[in-house]
Parts: structure tokens; sequence; C-alpha cells
């Protein structure tokens, strides 16, 4: 299956077909309005602006105009250019460009067109369920003020059991706001870029990535990031003409993006809490095999060492008669002896309660850790059994 593309700009074209010719349909045109007659009278999947200096006025007007063109609105549209510095790519971002590519990385450039064409396939359909959807429902949400909305958001946001979920909740939420919207969350162990219809979209996540240590609003036309800890916000249509819906926007809004974070820290707790109880109960686990290995031999070595020293004893006790002692001296010689034999066996005894002791609190952590949800009886049984090992070692 091919895509047709209209390639519009001032730079070579020579490279693009080699590089895009067996998947894409490029057709070039010479204005905008033979752009916009394309668009209107065949099925064109984007418009590329291949342009040499993206630094000219004329090529951002060029933007602006097709995206003020309803024909041409839903199109996507793709900057291929050398400068690849964040003011430029806000600049046309903001002019309605929806990926900006920096010519020097052709390599990518198949992947990135890809991808902003099947997010256009995925908000013609996401655009399709919405227009499908019971009207019934738009009133309802209408009618429900911005704190309640948040209100409800605070609400439920404490049963999001992932990223994902975290993520669609806060669209969900910002439906009544009645904004378009792209959304990162940073994670101690991932990040999550998303858009309403659950894809992630090159360019608003770059700008995201890049602005979300600029302050807590970042400003630029009509769009406007909002940044809180470890959730930023780009909003694409805010309402320029209307200073009240705008301020109330921003305020309303940075609200769910407090609740967002505080969600996203207990997520990342209860990930480093999993990966510690995974970490004991490897631990335990290991060392309960160690054990095993360790027993035998420890066993043999103990028992090895009492029967050097009882053979040791019997030789000693075999000899005395030829050593010339008196019967004193003997005595003394054998009590040295038995003494010898008493302590080996003992210190025999003390090793094996040792291990036996060991080996039945390794028991008790695997008891305690062998299920995802934790006993806190037997963990605490477990902690106050701690002290009374540690002093047998």
């Amino acid at each position: 299956m091919t895509y047709k593309v209209l390639v519009m700009g001032d730079a070579d074209n020579g490279a693009l077909v080699g590089l895009l010719g067996k998947q894409y349909e490029l057709e070039h045109v010479e204005s905008v309005d033979d752009c916009i007659r394309q668009v209107a009278a065949d099925d064109v999947k984007l418009v590329l602006l291949n342009i040499v200096d993206n630094l000219q006025p004329v090529w951002l007007n060029v933007c602006r105009q097709l995206k003020d063109t309803p024909s041409v609105t839903d199109t996507p549209i793709v900057i291929l250019a050398r400068d690849s510095e964040l003011d430029s790519k806000m600049a046309y971002y903001d002019a309605g460009c929806d990926d900006y590519v920096n010519s020097e990385s052709m390599s990518e450039l198949q992947a990135r067109l890809m991808r902003v064409i099947f997010n256009k396939v995925a908000n013609d359909q996401l655009k399709l369920q919405l227009q499908q959807a019971n009207e019934m429902a738009f009133i309802a949400m209408s009618d429900t003020s911005d704190l309640g909305v948040n209100v409800q958001f605070l609400l439920d946001v404490n049963t999001c059991d992932n990223l994902d979920e975290l993520g669609m909740r806060v669209f969900k939420s910002l439906q009544s706001y009645g904004v378009n919207c792209s959304l990162q969350i940073r994670g101690r162990h991932t990040v999550k870029n998303m858009e309403a219809n659950g894809m992630a979209k090159e360019m608003e996540s770059v700008l995201l990535q890049e602005c979300k240590d600029k302050g807590r609003y970042v400003d630029f036309g009509r769009r406007s990031i909002m940044n809180y800890g470890s959730v930023s916000l780009l909003v694409k249509n805010m309402p320029m003409n209307d200073d009240k819906k705008y301020g109330a926007i921003k305020d309303n809004v940075f609200s769910l993006l407090q609740g967002a974070d505080a969600r996203v820290k207990a997520l990342d707790n209860l990930e480093s809490l999993a990966m510690e109880s995974l970490l004991v109960k490897r631990m335990a686990g290991q060392m309960r095999d160690l054990m095993k290995h360790v027993d035998s031999s420890y066993k043999g070595v103990m028992k090895d060492i009492a029967d050097v020293v009882e053979t040791m004893a019997d030789g000693v006790e075999s000899s005395i008669q030829f050593l010339g002692m008196d019967e004193r001296q003997e005595l003394a010689l054998q009590k040295i002896m038995e003494t010898g034999i008493v302590d080996t066996n003992r210190i025999f005894n003390q090793g094996m309660r040792m291990d036996e002791g060991l080996r039945e609190f390794l028991e008790q952590v695997d008891n305690v850790f062998c299920s995802d949800s934790v006993d806190h009886a037997k963990l605490d049984r477990l902690l106050n059994a701690m002290p009374a090992i540690a002093s047998v070692h």
C-alpha cells in the first residue's frame, strides 16, 4: 500500500524519491493554491515542506495558510529542514506543523512520516466515534462544573494501577474543558507520552521533554505547556480571545496535574516495593539452596574433626604405658584428652543449632513473601524474631 504525499519547498527532492519512492507516492506542487486543490481533490495523507532555509518567514506563512484552510486543517504537515533549534521547532509547531525532521537525519524520515500517518488515521477514527456518541453524555458533561470534574478526578485517580490508565483518566477529565492536549508522564521507571487516542506524537513528545524544566508555564502562540513535577501537559488550542476562560483553564487544569503527579509518585513507590519484595524473595531462595549444598559438607567436616580428636585420644591412651609416666601424670593427660573430645562435640552441636536456626529463618522469610499480598501479622512476627536470631550468631 502506498500513501500520497504532496511535496512543496525550495530544496532538491532527488533524495526523497530514492528514500520514499517505494512506499509513498510523491507529487511536487509549486504553490499553496495547488496544494489546497490537490488535498481537496485526492486522498492526500500528508504535506511535506522540504526547505533549505527554514528561517524565512515565507515558509511559516505557508504552514499557517495551509492550516487555516478548512479542507487542509486535518491533513498533517511535516517540515524537513536543516535547523534543529528548539525555537524553530516551536515556531513551526505554533504555525500548525505536525512534525519537524532534521534533513541531516534522513534515515529516520520514513518512520517519522509513517508515525504521523498512523496518528492521523487514529484521530480520524476517534473523531468518528465522538460524532456517533450519545449527545446526552455531552450535555451532562457540560453541566458539570470544573470543580466537580477535578474532585471526581482526584477520587478516581487513586484507582489507577499504571501510567496508561492514569493518562486516559486525565484525558477523560480534560474533555469537559474543551481542550486538545498532549500529555507526558515521567515515572521513575518509564516515560509515557500520550494523545487522547492513546498513541504518542513525535514532535509533541520532543517539545514536552525539552520544556519540562523551563518553568510552570511555557506559552507560545495558541499553545501552552504546563509543568508540575513528573507531569507535563501541552494545550494546543488555548482561547486567546477569552481572557477569563484562558485563566480558568490554566488554574483548574493545573490541579489535575498535581493530582496526577501524586499518583505517579505512589505508583513509583509501589513498583519499588514490588522490586524490593522480589529481591528479598530471591535472596531467601538462593540462601536456602546454598544451605542445602553447604549443610552436608559442613557436617562432614565437623565429624572428621571429631574423629581426628577421638583417634588422637585413643592413640595417646594406648601409648601412655610406654611413656614412663606415673599414675598421676597419666590421669592428667587422660583428663586433657577427654576434655578436648567433650569440647569438640559441644562446638559441633552448637554449629548444628546455628545451621538449623538459619534454615528456619529462611523458611519464615519465604513463607511471608510467597504471595503477592504480604500478611502483615507474619511480617511482624518475622521482624520480632530477627534480634533473637542475630544474638545466636
